[in-house]
């Protein structure tokens, strides 16, 4: 399989070179040049299929030969054998045809599980073939931190550096990151915010002389394609478990960066069908804003208590307006040039196009915490903030009470003490392999929001 920039300059590449590239040289982002599509009848004979056995039938065709069908099943079969439930994405019912789709079950108790683990094992897979070793710097809002050093802790081909914002992370997102002591792992507190974080991640993408042409730069956040390719399969998991294909589904996603909506619209491109996708977000509400009032405006950074969602620059959205805008790679080029520095409205038929899938709805705070206390209340069940938000989009926009609506649960609420306790509730306990998180060893650098002495301390570490 080939696949292409969104922003049409960059040569095209195989799925191995994707994998290790991350940000395309044109600064755009790889997608899949076609796309597999599938028959309801296809998807239906998937039914009986385990996780492991349905996600080598919807990723192989990305990889594309790259890797044997033999290892890629083993790496799939290993990945999610270490997840906590044998369902490895089980679904909660809240109600008559309203779900929770469980996302929180693998090692570092959030969705970015699912392809970081994963990818860890993709990486270790292409850099041992290749001879080479690889240098991941990353940058997270709380979740993908700590999974991306659980994938990639025990290669001995990649050093990996992960960004968080200084005082900024739940202190369980901090300590699942900062008491992993390999000696290829540093973790560095930025004195700043997420994006200033993704900020200079993009920079050391953009000129990597840094790194001075002996070690590749290879990304883990959401613009990786990996990620998106691995978060499709749960899409197809959850309606294959509740009567797909055979009837229609409707998902909400607390999403930021919109990666982990894009893959459902992937799915239902790819034949799954899919009725509408609600993008959940918190008062960093760019996307709820393009999608309602069709205004793509930067706002300041608001400090939340679902603070995996504090983004204001929403990077995976430029892979769906590269298909909004019929795939023409100069056209978004300039239109990204825009989003960057102007106020930006999409053509009225653009817009319409993509509201014929998409809703969307914003949460503050304290709808937060009362979403968390009023499902505590009738189901027993407890939420975190990110999944709340979700749940509480879905039933604000839900256009149809006969689809089954399924909202991803993207974190366990062990992570965020702080949202459950302001809804009255108490913390559960940690599950039995972090039981001791809190007196384990940190490791970590502050420093402070300047590229040079990112890319400097990177250098230390290497050469």
């Amino acid at each position: 399989m080939k696949y292409i920039s969104t922003r049409g300059s960059a040569p095209e590449l195989e799925f191995e070179d994707v994998l290790l590239a991350g940000l395309a040289s044109d600064g755009g982002l790889y997608v899949p040049k076609e796309l597999p599509h599938y028959s309801l009848e296809e998807i239906r004979s998937w039914r009986e299929l385990p996780y492991s056995s349905l996600a080598f039938k919807i990723i192989q065709p990305f990889v594309g030969g790259a890797i044997d069908d033999e290892t890629l099943q083993a790496m799939l079969d290993e990945t999610y054998a270490g997840f906590g439930h044998k369902a490895v994405a089980p679904l909660a019912q809240l109600d008559h045809n309203e779900y929770v789709l469980e996302l929180f079950q693998g090692p570092t108790l959030a969705f970015k599980d699912f392809a970081l683990q994963l990818l860890g094992r993709l990486l270790d897979h292409v850099l041992t073939k290749r001879n080479e070793r690889a240098v991941i710097i990353g940058a997270t809002s709380g979740d993908t931190g700590s999974a991306a050093i659980e994938g990639c802790k025990h290669s001995k081909h990649i050093d990996i550096f992960i960004m968080h914002p200084h005082n900024r992370v739940s202190e369980v997102q901090r300590k699942q990151m900062t008491t992993i002591l390999e000696d290829n792992v540093s973790n560095l507190a930025v004195e700043g915010n997420f994006d200033d974080c993704q900020g200079m991640l993009k920079a050391c993408f953009a000129n990597q002389d840094f790194l001075r042409g002996e070690r590749r730069l290879v990304a883990v956040n959401s613009i990786n394609w990996a990620r998106i390719m691995a978060q499709i399969v749960y899409y197809f998991y959850a309606s294959l478990n509740l009567g797909g294909p055979d009837r229609s589904m409707a998902f909400s996603v607390p999403t930021g960066n919109f990666g982990d909506i894009f893959a459902g619209y992937l799915a239902k491109k790819m034949g799954l069908p899919i009725n509408q996708l609600i993008v959940a977000t918190n008062q960093n509400d760019i996307l709820h804003r393009v999608m309602s009032q069709n205004k793509y405006e930067k706002h300041p950074l608001a400090h939340t208590l679902s603070p995996s969602m504090d983004i204001v620059v929403s990077s995976n959205f430029e892979r769906l307006l590269f298909d909004v805008y019929d795939r023409n790679g100069a056209t978004l080029a300039d239109l990204m040039s825009k989003l960057n520095s102007e106020t930006v409205e999409l053509e009225a038929e653009r817009m319409a196009k993509v509201r014929e899938l998409f809703d969307s709805h914003a949460v503050n705070d304290d709808v937060t915490c009362a979403t968390i206390a009023d499902v505590y209340q009738e189901t027993g069940y407890l939420l975190d903030p990110h999944t709340a938000i979700g749940v509480k989009a879905a039933r604000e926009c839900r256009r149809d009470s006969m689809i089954p609506m399924i909202t991803l649960g993207t974190a366990h609420p062990v992570k965020f003490a702080d949202a459950v306790e302001k809804a009255g509730l108490s913390t559960p306990e940690l599950p039995h392999h972090l039981q001791d998180l809190f007196e384990r060893e940190e490791r970590y650098e502050v420093m402070p929001n300047e590229l040079k002495a990112l890319q400097d301390f990177v250098a230390s570490k290497v050469f």
